[in-house]
């Protein structure tokens, strides 16, 4: 399941990373990476803004896709 339909405040483990090579050295760099926890603290317009590796990260609806959990 895309990242884009997580619950917001319910804490995930990142089960894979879709899109291009460039896309995911992006996402990686970022700290998405897999085996990961993210949580969603909100969702505005299909936007997010996740907490990942202790760090506060907004997020694209695109981008969010690409992540499975």
């Amino acid at each position: 399941m895309p990242l884009l339909f997580a619950e917001v405040g319910e804490e995930n483990i990142i089960k894979r990373i879709g899109g291009t090579p460039e896309v995911k050295k992006h996402l990686e760099n970022l700290g998405f990476v897999t085996g990961g926890r993210v949580t969603v603290v909100t969702a505005m317009a299909g936007n997010l803004i996740v907490n990942v590796k202790e760090a506060r990260i907004a997020i694209s609806k695109e981008m969010a896709q690409k992540i499975m959990i």
